[in-house]
């Protein structure tokens, strides 16, 4: 299907917009794709000031892209108003070293960020060490923020930060969502490294049922039912809210970003994707009913009928 005349001028300001632009699924923050994933890594490692947009919160910006490219698949890469390639033709371009010569300039070293490493957490990467070893302390941060700790060799362009008496080593792309991170150790049974990051995005919490109770009796949470009018018929929890047309553009959307809200369905499988698409619009806490109703009749109210 051709591109419309409007599309096609809107595609041609998007890319005119900025020197690096990618269209790419979901943000930078947090990407709804591998492929959008992986060329968001190499992109923070080549060319911080990069601009994206988000095919998926447009039909015709999707589709457009495609036809003005002429290029089927997403993510899609332009420099200097070019149309450069998708996933495989960036990931090549970096490994040959052309990539930077098409940005013209190695991309400026980030600042240091400011780390905390705890005590115990020091001791603990101490006692792996071993001597005469020549591997180095290794922190590695993905695009959707899994974070990595570990033994590694070191690499020319490691950003090296002094914390706790340690040196950690860091790419680039890891140091520009490091700054603030803290590693504690936690001892016992279940002992292992705690990674706290202030510049993670908001993630979906699962609630039990319990959990859930407790927040919706002292009104800490707003609770909606994603499921089809025909399964709510069947049963309900009485404090949610039906995720309806209704329920949806006149309540949902008009609540403030920053109000809990916490959504079901049968088993938790449905209202987990309802969840996820609420952190996309901006919402900041979210929280899906692990096991659903299903679990919620099981062992808060037996009155709710199983289905």
């Amino acid at each position: 299907m051709a591109v419309s005349e409007s599309v096609r001028q809107q595609i041609s300001g998007l890319v005119a917009s900025h020197r690096v632009v990618l269209f790419m699924k979901g943000t930078r923050r947090m990407p709804q794709c591998g492929f959008s994933a992986q060329v968001i890594q190499i992109l923070d490692e080549v060319a911080p000031g990069y601009q994206t947009h988000d095919v998926l919160s447009s039909a015709e910006l999707r589709d457009g892209i495609k036809e003005y490219s002429q290029w089927p698949t997403i993510p899609q890469l332009y420099i200097d108003g070019k149309f450069v390639g998708g996933c495989d033709i960036v990931r090549d371009l970096k490994a040959s070293g052309e990539l930077e010569q098409l940005l013209a300039a190695d991309a400026p070293a980030p600042k240091a960020p400011q780390i905390v490493l705890t005590e115990a957490a020091a001791r603990a990467f101490k006692a792996a060490m071993t001597e005469g070893d020549t591997d180095v302390l290794r922190l590695q941060i993905s695009p959707q923020y899994e974070h990595d700790l570990f033994f590694g060799p070191q690499e020319p362009l490691d950003i090296q930060v002094q914390a706790a008496g340690l040196t950690l080593h860091l790419d680039r792309s890891t140091a520009r969502f490091a700054d603030g991170l803290s590693v504690g150790y936690v001892e016992g049974p279940n002992a292992g490294f705690k990674i706290e990051n202030p510049n993670q995005p908001p993630k979906v919490v699962e609630l039990n049922v319990e959990e859930a109770k407790g927040m919706l009796d002292r009104g800490e949470i707003q609770l909606f039912d994603v499921r089809p009018e025909t399964e709510s018929a069947i049963a309900r929890i009485a404090a949610g809210r039906s995720l309806d047309s209704a329920g949806m553009d006149h309540y949902l959307r008009s609540l403030d970003p920053s109000t809990p809200i916490a959504f079901y369905c049968h088993h938790g499988i449905r209202s987990r994707g309802v969840a996820e698409q609420m952190l996309s619009k901006g919402f900041k806490k979210v929280y899906n009913l692990r096991g659903g109703i299903d679990a919620w009749s099981q062992t808060v109210d037996p009155s709710v009928v199983r289905y």
